[in-house]
């Protein structure tokens, strides 16, 4: 199926292919599209055509943005009013129950932190936005790291697209072990953090001095 969907995407017309490059990361977490049909994958062939000639690469990469965060934006205010009863109806295969309770409490642990590394796991990039808004995680705090996060992705994604050329799927399979290193971070950090705050709990406090 995926292949088949790339092998579309390059034979469309290049503004076909732009308006792609947004409607597919503005749909992955809006609608939870990228549960079946990752977004990066138009914003790669996006960056592939924008090698040929037939796009600009900043094109790509300011279509990819805005799709990328308004995408997210939505689906964090679909989860803020609907969020419980739509993952209800997701196959459970493809949204496991464990998965989003653990995704909702690192949302309210980590918050930004959190929606930045979910940004990069294929897996993770459609749900967290929703699960973000189920959360209850600030506005504010929510709003600045997707629009940090969705540019930093859009440009990556569409850069990689543009410098591998034909040999997208090559790049593909690399964003995916680039997902693995950034959940292993996320893990690490997520001890490291836990480790300092029970050294913090149990370290002795220093006696008050006595001034009498």
């Amino acid at each position: 199926m995926i292949d088949a969907l790339v092998e579309w995407l390059l034979d469309l017309p290049p503004w076909v292919a732009l308006l792609m490059a947004f409607a597919f990361p503005a749909l992955e977490a809006s609608i939870f599209v990228g549960v079946v049909v990752p977004g990066e994958i138009a914003v790669l062939i996006a960056g592939v055509i924008a090698n040929g000639g037939r796009l600009e690469l900043w094109q790509v990469l300011v279509a990819a943005s805005v799709g990328a965060v308004i995408g997210d934006f939505v689906g964090f205010e679909v989860g803020r009013r609907w969020g419980a009863a739509l993952l209800e109806k997701l196959p459970k295969r493809l949204v496991k129950p464990e998965h989003v309770e653990r995704g909702r409490e690192a949302l309210r642990k980590r918050g930004a932190v959190a929606v930045l590394f979910g940004r990069w796991i294929a897996a993770l990039r459609a749900l967290i936005p929703g699960l973000a808004g189920m959360s209850n995680v600030r506005l504010r705090t929510f709003v600045i790291a997707n629009a940090i996060g969705g540019t930093i992705w859009a440009c990556v994604v569409g850069s990689l697209g543009f410098i591998a050329g034909k040999s997208y799927k090559t790049v593909e399979k690399d964003l995916g072990y680039t997902s693995y290193v950034f959940i292993a971070l996320f893990v690490v950090a997520i001890i490291a953090l836990v480790i300092r705050n029970r050294m913090k709990k149990n370290r002795p406090s220093s006696p008050a001095l006595d001034h009498s």
